[in-house]
């Protein structure tokens, strides 16, 4: 299909970058519009309902009904919705799957504009952020981009959604450089600005310039001198103080509603909405709108008694908010707090002026509106560690160039201080609290960038003649392990050819010119990582080939991609910390090898323990059982407490095995950052001969083929590994072995002695399969196997040669005629990678048979 060989050029993506940011722009300013006058409106409702019946009545069950019904929303829709949804914004970008999707912005705009119309102490710029990314996010996944286009798409949302919420597009796009994105290429810095730009109009044309969603019908008057310093200093110092108190307030709110109310979510939020509808009703009627507070506060109408009750009650009651999981965001309580906070200083100031205290300040309005304005920048530095933000947030909703330098003094002061208080911002603290540590990605990241076509290709590549006929083809194909070639012509590459072409073809003289895919995809040797990835992803394609200057340098599969990632982290592998024994136990050692066993489903360790003693027993081995405990990578093993009661009771179960069969047993627990690593460390340190391990029969991991620590096993293990997939049938009598004559096929059949002291009434058949263009097999591998067994069994065993296309077909089928309890694999290493190209041979049995499947890799392979 045409779509298949469309590639867009570096001209045609900057274009459809341009496009897309100014959809975005627009989505993005509209939906912030609907939340901003929606969010009025039911404020307005809300309180004129309390204004014609009783207030204490009414404010306390709109808070309860809109938080109970805000949550369920979030509960039945989108749990993403919850909270501000810039952390789940700054996990995407930092390469973490998060989900942003058309649902999760419909949902968070309902939700955030239920909890805030309710009364809920929140902001909606924080919400329209999470809006703005997931309607890019969206955008991307319905017009298919490049991970790193995609990534920009989302910072460009972001960027849309603050700059229309805060009609302020300058900081729309310093937020997303200064704490989401880190990032000032040139095409990510101008999809953002031009997204914010278009967010910004939008919100500006149809919702009003000001802050709260109206035409602000204040005139500010600021004023500066060199004696206010000190005093702005003092502003910037108390918000770097009280904002990381602030910021330990939601960490502490977060975790108890987690840990210790323990509630479900709309009955959190629901308690927030009550508790806060109450505490309004007690304020004054002009003060029961949170836009007005900062409008007064700003005009100093209030005294200073008032003001600092107000201060602390709108802390609490944002604490409780937030830590309900409500939908809102930090920005506009943070923005009036610093503003409040900035008034009780200059009203201090003032007063001691006043007593005589020559201070040197303006008596006026306009030292008040400048400090207020300088803490609300002040506060939200130290909030969001956002300094630059914080100062142009505040100037775009002035306008005013008097304030600048007053913002510059009280931002940059408290992000100083809190800082040394408290390091971080208050998201990444909240990822941390759910596991998320950016900064390892980020370094992953930073390893995986520097790969390029060049640094994954195979540079050696198996090719096909354009002018070769179909049955020349298919032998080339029974020959080769590979399930696609590329097609050469003059040296040229015309196309590609895969086992799927070759199907439906009926007449074997037609040319390979004729029915391969003409013009395939390629990619240049200096392409980057994420280019590789996004075509694979893309066209749905198995392998790429590695074109420059119409030559083939080379092939790319996704198995090589697996293969240079890994190497590619072995540096980073090497850094982390090693595992850490907390308990073992030892038995006498008979010194001819030992048998690993890693415990970590306790449905399935005793089988996988009887399989090992079966083992050990044949062989005079010795039993060594593992049982690893994982832990944060921000924690060190060696000093981390953990509770290893239930791993010693499954360890004793291990012991107990090994005084029934008669072998030795030795037990360990391991704390650790990596399962994989603390399973590897100990094949070296205790000199395992044999590692046997459960496996769930499938991968949910993309680009891994058994999953992460099996994987890991298969490629770096020194020792034999036998991977274990329980069936549903308890019984292990009847025995499927293909054999293929290969090294693992004979550790396969090697293991079959011991395996069957399992079995009732065990039967062997031993099978091997051979493709319909291939000569008959060699019958001297099964007989050789026939023989071994021979001699150590008494059981049945039958020989059985099948002629079939496809090996994992042909033993589905057979396993499932001949009602087999057992299917024992051997493959090598590269040959499960190259497997995994278009089907992975065992997963494929797995998935489909309900016997047990035990797949066997020898240690010289």
């Amino acid at each position: 299909m045409w779509k298949s060989r469309f590639r867009l050029s570096a001209i045609s993506q900057k274009r459809l970058a341009i496009f897309e940011a100014c959809l975005i722009g627009l989505v993005s300013g509209v939906a912030a519009v609907v939340l901003k006058q929606g969010v009025n409106w039911l404020g307005k409702w809300r309180l004129s309902a309390a204004t014609d019946h009783p207030d204490w009545m009414v404010l306390p069950f709109v808070g309860l009904v809109g938080g109970l019904l805000a949550g369920w929303l979030i509960e039945q829709f989108a749990p993403e919705a919850a909270g501000s949804g810039i952390p789940q914004v700054k996990a995407a970008l930092g390469g973490v799957s998060s989900a942003l999707t058309i649902r999760v912005a419909i949902a968070k705009l309902v939700t955030t504009l239920l909890s805030l119309g309710s009364g809920l102490n929140l902001g909606r710029q924080g919400p329209t952020v999470q809006i703005g990314a997931a309607i890019a996010a969206q955008l991307s996944d319905w017009v298919p981009t490049s991970p790193v286009h995609r990534r920009q798409l989302i910072a460009a949302g972001a960027a849309a959604g603050l700059a229309a919420g805060f009609n302020a597009p300058i900081a729309g796009v310093l937020f997303v450089v200064e704490e989401l994105l880190q990032d000032v290429s040139g095409l990510t810095l101008g999809t953002a600005i031009l997204a914010s730009f278009v967010g910004a109009v939008v919100s500006r044309l149809l919702g009003g310039n000001g802050f709260n969603g109206a035409s602000s019908s204040l005139e500010l008057m600021t004023s500066f001198n060199v004696q206010a310093i000190p005093i702005l200093l003092i502003v910037g110092i108390s918000a770097g103080v009280l904002g990381s108190l602030f910021m330990r307030g939601i960490l502490l709110s977060v975790r108890m509603n987690r840990k210790v109310l323990k509630w479900s979510l709309p009955l959190r939020i629901a308690f927030a909405g009550g508790v806060s509808g109450l505490v309004i009703a007690i304020l004054p009627d002009a003060l029961r709108s949170t836009a007005s507070l900062q409008e007064v506060w700003l005009t100093s109408e209030l005294g200073w008694r008032i003001t600092a009750v107000l201060f602390m009650t709108k802390f609490v009651l944002t604490l409780l908010a937030f830590g309900s999981g409500a939908p809102g965001g930090l920005f506009a309580p943070s923005l009036i707090l610093g503003s409040a906070l900035g008034f009780l200083i200059s009203f201090g100031a003032q007063s001691l002026e006043t007593m005589g205290v020559p201070l040197g300040l303006d008596l006026t309005q306009a030292f008040t509106t400048t400090a207020a304005l300088t803490g609300m920048a002040a506060f939200f530095s130290a909030v969001t560690r956002g300094p630059i933000t914080a100062i142009v947030i505040v100037f775009e909703i002035t306008t005013d160039f008097t304030i600048v330098l007053p913002l510059m003094i009280g931002s940059v002061s408290a992000y100083l201080v809190a800082e040394s208080l408290f390091s971080g911002s208050i998201y990444k603290h909240l990822l941390a609290s759910n596991g998320i540590h950016l900064s390892a990605n980020l370094e992953i990241e930073n390893r995986l960038s520097g790969l390029t076509a060049k640094d994954l290709m195979q540079p050696r590549v198996e090719t096909l003649s354009s002018q070769i006929s179909l049955d020349e083809a298919m032998q080339a194909f029974s020959r080769s392990h590979h399930r696609g070639f590329p097609v050469i012509e003059d040296g040229v590459l015309v196309g590609i050819v895969t086992q799927t072409d070759l199907a439906n073809i009926a007449d074997k003289q037609q040319r390979l010119s004729e029915f391969m895919t003409a013009r395939p995809v390629t990619v240049h040797p200096d392409d980057p990582l994420s280019q590789v990835l996004y075509l694979l992803n893309r066209y749905k394609i198995s392998r790429l080939p590695v074109v420059d200057r119409k030559k083939l340098v080379g092939i790319i599969t996704r198995a090589d991609i697996i293969r240079a990632e890994s190497d590619k982290l072995t540096n980073l592998g090497s850094q982390k910390e090693r595992s850490y024994v907390v308990y073992q136990t030892r038995a006498p050692e008979t010194g001819k090898g030992r048998v690993l066993v890693p415990i970590a489903n306790p449905q399935t360790a005793g089988s996988l323990l009887q399989m090992a003693a079966a083992i050990a027993q044949e062989r005079g081995y010795e039993l060594e059982c593992l049982q690893a405990i994982p832990i944060a990578r921000h924690y060190t093993p060696a000093e981390t407490p953990v509770s290893t009661a239930i791993s010693r009771k499954l360890l004793k179960k291990a012991g107990r095995l090994g005084k029934q069969w008669n072998i030795p047993v030795h037990t360990q627990v391991r704390v650790t950052h990596d399962i994989s690593e603390a399973i590897l460390e100990t094949i070296k340190e205790r000199h395992i001969d044999l590692l046997i391990m459960g496996w769930n029969g499938e991968t949910s991991t993309p680009g891994r083929i058994f999953g992460n620590v099996v994987d890991t096993m298969i490629r770096q293990a020194s020792c034999n590994v036998v991977l274990v997939k329980f069936g549903k049938r308890p019984a292990l009598d009847r025995w499927l072995v293909p054999t293929a004559g290969g090294p693992n096929s004979r550790q396969a059949i090697r293991l079959l002695p011991a395996l069957t002291k399992l079995a009732e009434q065990p039967e062997i058949c031993l099978c091997q399969v051979h493709h319909p263009q291939r000569e008959l097999p060699d019958l001297n591998v099964l007989n050789e196997a026939m023989e071994f067994l021979g001699d150590r069994l008494t059981c049945p065993i039958a020989l059985m040669p099948v002629c079939a296309n496809a090996v994992s077909t042909a033993l589905i089928d057979l396993a499932q005629k001949d009602q087999c309890d057992v299917i024992v694999l051997g493959a090598t290493r590269e040959g499960l990678l190259q497997q995994a190209i278009q089907g992975n041979i065992p997963e494929a049995i797995a998935k489909r048979c309900d016997c047990t499947v035990i797949l066997v890799r020898g240690a010289s392979s």
